[in-house]
């Protein structure tokens, strides 16, 4: 099968076929640039919101995964990362070997068309130009003939016409005898050019035609297979990228896999766990004997004499039970005295740890000066080693204030751990440091309290004990005489007591006190008969009955 044969005289057609062969070619390449963009955008948009949902750093957002599944989600946003790059990686290898090489050859194969065309054009236009030529030699052969034949015509009539001279029948003749010979002229040049005209549409249709027909078939059955390679390479572009997308899909399975619901709840019980022991039974205070009441060392009622019942549950609770369910919403305490003493402790390990690793890092620094000067005074020429005295004396000066500041968290560390119900003696931190620096400061950190729900407030007492103010026995008992004075305070500090049961207090201002401190840190004070509750021990200074003459 050749065009050459085949489509002899289709020229113009084979013309448009190859010009929409080259347009199909345009369109396919047109078509993967466009995919090439959907897989940029698709890209972006995944790692956008890969980045959307990654944790922010230093947020609590990035504390939460320390959980199995919040891990797994952060691993399922690390691998759809990686899964946008490889469809960053199509769209470039789809650019670079499809696109790029295809607008090439179009370029290439435009060139080979317009030649192949070129000299088709050409060879038919000396096949017209022949023909023309012959056409115009046959008409001058056939107009000789004629006037040969009008020439003979004239002389037969005059020669046979008496009354004509021989003069005007022998130029008769002669004009006659010139007309045949340019007939035979005619004759033999027509017949000539048509013989070469022959010869010429033979090498046209036979031998110019086909070759030009073969080359313009080559083309395009190259381009038509250059199509089929593009396709190919299109779908092993993409198949190449499987196996990475196959393995960041495999890498979400894992993190899924890797789950874990019993760790997560551990981590639940470390992070909310607030150390105190849960209150024991309430004993029963028989109101039918006199008003001396036996308080259970469990109980939750408060600790003092001539103290009220504290504690009812159901019936008409007005919120009294615990005074201090609030947080602070204030400053975070320096020794996190806000928290619970296990979330304390984790708290003040955790300050531990990154004092300890400043301290390295300027022991480290300490160290490379050091050498750097010892390699001074071997070598003077690098360098004054007394340059380096000063930053050895502030890197000192750092190291001795980070200890410093350090022994300051493993003394509230101590305390804690020696406070903590059911840990190991390995687990607690006393120290001679502990018990010597650390000792007065014990009553001036604010302590926490517990609620029964498992809340926590403000204080705490060192044996973890919880007083309870006031229930809703203050209304059964509003006739009750209030308690006696048994000193009185001056505030070093303004306090505001915006938590129920306690009282704002401002500096200087003198007030008395109804109930010391029993080791939760907080004393209860007064300052008329409409206004007491309790303020933080170390805002005051306090004076029992024996000096509030000093006062």
């Amino acid at each position: 099968m050749s065009w050459g044969i085949e489509l002899w005289d289709q020229f113009d057609n084979l013309e448009k076929h190859t010009q929409w062969g080259i347009d199909i070619l345009e369109k396919y390449i047109k078509f993967v640039k466009e995919r090439t963009e959907i897989e940029l955008s698709y890209a972006k948009q995944l790692r956008n919101l890969s980045k959307k949902y990654q944790p922010k750093k230093n947020s609590k957002e990035e504390e939460e995964y320390r959980y199995t599944a919040c891990q797994a989600f952060l691993a399922t946003l690390n691998e759809m990362n990686d899964y946008a790059g490889q469809h960053e990686l199509i769209s470039e290898n789809m650019t670079s070997q499809i696109i790029v090489e295809l607008v090439r050859y179009v370029q290439e194969l435009k060139q080979e068309r317009k030649s192949h065309f070129h000299d088709g054009r050409k060879a038919q236009q000396h096949i017209e130009m022949c023909w023309k030529q012959l056409e115009s030699s046959k008409r001058r052969f056939e107009r000789d003939c004629k006037e040969a034949d009008r020439a003979q015509q004239y002389f037969e009539k005059m020669d046979a016409d008496i009354n004509v001279t021989k003069a005007d029948v022998e130029k008769a003749r002669q004009q006659a005898q010139t007309r045949h010979q340019m007939a035979e002229d005619s004759k033999t040049d027509y017949s000539s050019i048509l013989q070469k005209f022959n010869h010429e549409q033979h090498e046209y249709y036979h031998t110019h035609v086909p070759n030009i027909f073969q080359k313009i078939q080559e083309m395009e059955e190259r381009r038509i297979v250059r199509i089929g390679e593009s396709v190919k390479t299109y779908a092993e572009l993409d198949r190449q990228v499987i196996p990475i997308i196959g393995k960041c899909l495999d890498g979400i399975v894992k993190a899924a896999e890797s789950i874990d619901p019993k760790n997560d709840s551990q981590l639940v019980v470390e992070a909310y766990k607030s150390g105190f022991e849960p209150p024991g039974d309430i004993e029963f205070e028989d109101y039918t004997q006199p008003m001396k009441r036996t308080v259970s060392d469990n109980s939750l009622s408060n600790s003092r004499g001539e103290g009220k019942s504290e504690l009812k549950f159901g019936g008409k609770s007005k919120g009294k039970l615990w005074p201090f369910i609030k947080k602070n919403k204030g400053a975070t305490p320096e020794d996190f005295s806000n928290l619970p003493p296990e979330q304390r402790r984790k708290k003040l390990q955790q300050k531990v740890d990154e004092l300890n690793k400043e301290i390295q890092k300027e022991m480290d620094q300490r160290d490379a000066i050091a050498k750097m000067k010892d390699v001074y005074l071997k070598n003077p020429q690098m360098g004054d080693p007394t340059s380096l005295d000063h930053k050895l004396a502030e890197v000192g000066h750092n190291i001795d204030k980070l200890r410093l500041e350090t022994q300051k968290f493993e003394a509230w560390l101590a305390e804690v751990e020696g406070r903590l119900p059911a840990r190991s003696d390995q687990a607690r931190r006393q120290s001679g440091m502990y018990e010597a620096q650390n000792a007065p400061s014990v009553n001036n950190c604010a302590q926490d309290r517990e609620s029964p729900d498992g809340s926590y407030t403000e204080e705490q007492s060192q044996e973890s004990e919880v007083k309870v103010l006031a229930t809703d026995f203050d209304d059964e008992f509003d006739d009750e005489e209030p308690l006696p004075a048994i000193g009185t305070c001056k505030a070093l500090y303004t306090f505001e007591g915006q938590n129920e049961g306690t009282i704002s207090v401002v500096e200087g201002e003198t007030l008395y006190v109804i109930e010391e401190d029993k080791g939760d840190g907080w004393t209860r004070i007064r300052r008329n008969e409409d206004e007491e509750g309790y303020v933080p021990t170390s805002y005051v200074e306090v004076y029992l009955d024996k000096n509030a003459k000093d006062c």
